[in-house]
């Protein structure tokens, strides 16, 4: 372990010798290094998004993005028949941005939409949490902060939403040895954090793989090879749809579906670490100082919600989403734009980045649904094919 945070070393420490077993899950470490109330990544940062900071993401681009997916929100509104209020509840709200557009957007070209929004923002991050209040709260009275236990079963109609959340959750990391499964675990021993490999800590690992109807593990994986089983967003899925009583649920991050998720070739796993735009894939080294992320994988977010009643309504590329949301006609605009020319360019290169097949647009958007009439159901909305 390599770290100027001697603080969270020693919560981590602290962790591996209070544990029973003299060890923790990786799930448990990656808890810790990103999420401890102090010292954690996303607890004690708040510059990570943007140019200066280790990432950025389709909102911080500039506000395309935010108007597009209002256009997309509006319509869902109208296929609600103009419920009111309309929720929106964003989850893992960033530094606001997103937020912002949408609402600037909405306020300017539907009012009446505008006025029946009641936005809700689940952030557990108390940092980024202070720059969304500074940012929003003085505009849009209708923004609030809230948990999962302040919003009751059942009440929400409108729509979830979240970008690039799923993928910084806890997982677990498993590896086959010597033709057996294991889970990596995270202990202390010779001065130093090491990996050791032990049985799997819960069955829901193996259901799991059932749940995605894989074959795994099998003889077409080889000896050594590394995974990871994203438990939270299960139970994350299944929390939401508890909440929400008519409506969508929108999920935007990159991933794949479970057959090249766990493609035998993919001997490695996904882990991918990011500090200051460099991305390598050694989660034990800056702690609290790096964000750790991993694809999400899409058929068990589709599977799961088939099993708590939800709908699966869409699945395609945010390329192709924000294209059929009017992202061509806005560069196309652009020829015609007084802009200053360095303003026409970034703009240009802007939207360009959203809809990259080889990075922000190769993102999975995933659309589920609960409780829609089977007309809702088979309204095409804007960038669908239902």
């Amino acid at each position: 372990m390599s770290s100027t945070n001697l603080p969270l070393e020693s919560v981590i420490l602290e962790a591996i010798a209070k544990s029973d077993q003299g060890y923790i899950t990786f799930a448990d470490y990656l808890n810790l290094v990103l999420y401890h109330p102090q010292y954690g990544y996303y607890s004690s940062r708040t510059n990570q998004i943007g140019a200066g900071g280790d990432f950025f993401t389709s909102s911080s681009l500039g506000p395309d993005f935010g108007e597009l997916l209002a256009l997309q929100l509006q319509q869902m509104w109208e296929v609600l028949e103009y419920p009111h209020p309309f929720t929106l509840l964003e989850m893992g709200a960033g530094r606001g941005h997103l937020a912002q557009d949408i609402l600037n957007y909405l306020a300017t070209n539907n009012p009446d939409c505008f006025q029946a929004i009641q936005y809700l923002i689940i952030e557990t991050s108390p940092q980024l949490r202070k720059e969304q209040q500074k940012l929003l709260t003085s505009r849009f009275p209708q923004v609030t902060w809230t948990n999962w236990q302040k919003i009751a079963t059942n009440s929400l109609i409108g729509c979830c939403f979240s970008n690039e959340l799923i993928d910084a959750f806890s997982v677990h990391q498993l590896i086959l040895t010597q033709g057996e499964l294991k889970e990596v675990y995270v202990t202390y021993s010779d001065n130093q954090v090491q990996e050791i490999y032990q049985e799997i800590s819960t069955p829901e690992l193996l259901n799991y793989f059932q749940l995605c109807n894989l074959d795994f593990p099998s003889n077409l994986y080889p000896d050594g090879y590394r995974t990871e089983v994203n438990l939270e967003a299960l139970s994350w899925l299944k929390t939401l749809a508890s909440k929400l009583n008519t409506g969508y649920i929108l999920t935007i991050d990159y991933g794949y579906d479970a057959p090249r998720y766990y493609h035998p070739q993919r001997c490695q796993g996904t882990i991918q670490c990011y500090y200051q735009h460099h991305r390598h894939n050694n989660p034990y080294i800056y702690l609290g100082e790096q964000d750790i992320t991993t694809q999400v994988n899409f058929t068990a977010l589709e599977r799961q919600g088939e099993l708590i009643g939800l709908n699966n309504l869409g699945l395609t590329k945010q390329g192709m989403f924000l294209m059929a949301l009017g992202l061509g006609e806005r560069l196309q605009a652009l020829s015609n734009s007084t802009d200053k020319l360095s303003q026409i360019l970034q703009r240009r290169d802007a939207l360009h980045q959203l809809i990259n097949p080889a990075g922000l647009g190769n993102f999975t958007v995933l659309l589920q649904g609960k409780n829609l009439t089977p007309q809702q159901q088979q309204f095409t909305l804007k960038g669908w094919q239902c």
